[in-house]
């Protein structure tokens, strides 16, 4: 059994089929493919995300021809803007960002690796993210573009932060716009909920949307029934009622809005507004994606929030105590039921999408593969 039909579930459910195994997707969603999950606005006929823009990017080879071997894939280097001072500037950091909003003329690497030079700060040491993030771009435009953005995605400041948190802003030293700099990025030329379609479509697998784990687990002896259990959900819901504080997540509000006859609202996929004077982070124009056509456009605009699905694992020192508590329960639970947990959710850390399905091919690799 496998609990969750996002990329770490139907991954093992992929493999094991592959190898001959049967396996049952539970979902207690109404569609497959978990965050990753679109579907055509009816209403404009864009093909769009219900749970915020997927851009999948990697450096791993491997991970690269396993996505692309299910179904067909567009190169797509996707770009993202911040809407700092009145102007539309590239992210990560670079020199035509400098140039904009600190009034520099730098023009190769040699002046930029000088600027970040006499601008960053330096510190003894580096104990929380405001810190790190000041070494890495500076006071003025960590002020500027990362200071009140981590508030509004975190309610928190990067001061209440351990370092890791902003360990990987990046600044460039070059000209370059692309958001990620990894050799293979791609998106789906049908979209995600057809790429899932493709890796669902073998007769050892059964999917059972709209069908929640602990109600099924409560009606089925599924220790007996099935030889192991490959749970992706929260770790913190499985063990509910062993006594233990709840782990914390950031969730996001989508807000939708549709315009008709209208070509781009924005030039861009993706802006950021990392500034206080309005409550959400970011806005996605998903005709960008793909160069689709379309009279009419949609944007999103992105909340977030304490209150819903969880997305984003809190790093505080608090959750990381806490994750350990809940690990030593997994370990545990694995030993004496055989029951895995695997992915986004159950490890309690971030992982990108090829990061997640890297995660499920060398777990199923060590601990089902016969």
């Amino acid at each position: 059994m496998i609990v969750g039909c996002g990329l770490s579930g139907v991954t093992i459910a992929d493999k094991l089929a592959k190898d001959g195994k049967r396996s049952i997707i539970i979902e207690k969603r109404d569609h497959i493919g978990g965050n990753c999950y679109d579907f055509i606005d009816e209403e404009t006929g864009i093909l769009m995300n219900k749970y915020g823009a997927h851009l999948f990017h990697t450096n791993d080879k491997e991970v690269y021809e396993y996505v692309t071997s299910f179904c067909k894939w567009e190169r797509w280097e996707h770009t993202v803007l911040s809407n700092v001072d009145g102007q539309l500037v590239p992210i990560p950091v670079n020199i035509t960002t400098v140039n904009r909003l600190m009034g520099e003329s730098i023009q190769n690497e040699e002046q930029m690796k000088k600027w970040l030079e006499e601008n960053v700060e330096k510190y003894d040491e580096i104990d929380d993210s405001e810190k790190m993030a000041c070494s890495r771009i500076g006071r003025v435009l960590y002020e500027k573009m990362v200071k009140h953005y981590t508030f509004k995605q975190w309610n928190k400041y990067p001061e209440d932060f351990d370092p890791s948190v902003l360990a990987r802003i990046p600044a460039r030293g070059n000209f370059d716009t692309r958001y990620f700099g990894d050799k293979y990025q791609i998106l789906p030329k049908n979209g995600y909920t057809h790429f899932f379609k493709c890796m669902l479509d073998n007769p050892m697998i059964e999917v059972r949307l709209n069908c929640d784990f602990f109600a099924f687990k409560a009606e089925h002896d599924v220790h007996n029934e099935f030889e192991a259990i490959i749970y992706t959900g929260p770790i913190d819901v499985y063990f509910k009622d062993h006594g233990l504080a709840e782990l914390e997540y950031r969730s996001i509000n989508f807000k939708i809005e549709r315009f008709k006859n209208m070509g781009y609202y924005q030039t861009n996929s993706v802006v950021n507004y990392p500034g206080p004077e309005v409550p959400f982070t970011r806005i996605v124009e998903y005709k960008h994606f793909l160069e689709q056509e379309s009279p009419h456009t949609v944007i999103v605009s992105e909340t977030t929030n304490d209150d819903g699905d969880p997305y984003y694992p809190v790093k505080t020192q608090r959750n990381f105590d806490l994750y350990e508590k809940y690990r030593t329960l997994a370990e545990k639970e694995e030993e004496e039921k055989n029951v895995f947990f695997v992915g986004r959710l159950a490890n309690y850390k971030y992982f990108n999408m090829d990061a997640a399905i890297r995660n499920a091919l060398d777990f199923y690799a060590h601990n089902i593969k016969a």
